[in-house]
């Protein structure tokens, strides 16, 4: 397994709960075939530039070991999740 890290923005305007469902899906989708070992919620921050005329953004990190399938998995549900404004997964083996 490879270690990896993920940075997604999700809709500040989402209520707890709903935001609490999706980390819950992520995190499943992560622990399917993978372990997690770090989720640090860093809130609401203001985005560098507009997007999707949104300024502000939740911003949640995720550090996982997974299988080299899971990162692409990850990313085809982070792009169709409506409520994820932005992602990125890094791969920390390659750097």
């Amino acid at each position: 397994m490879r270690k990896y890290e993920t940075i997604f923005i999700l809709r500040p305007s989402l209520e707890e709960e709903k935001r609490n469902e999706i980390l819950e899906k992520f995190k499943g989708i992560i622990a399917a075939d993978g372990e997690i070992e770090k989720v640090e919620e860093w809130g609401n921050k203001r985005l560098a530039y507009e997007i999707e005329k949104l300024r502000e953004g939740y911003y949640v990190h995720v550090n996982f070991k997974a299988n080299p399938t899971l990162p692409k998995e990850l990313e085809r549900n982070f792009k169709i999740s409506d409520d994820v404004i932005r992602f990125i997964v890094i791969n920390l083996e390659e750097k």
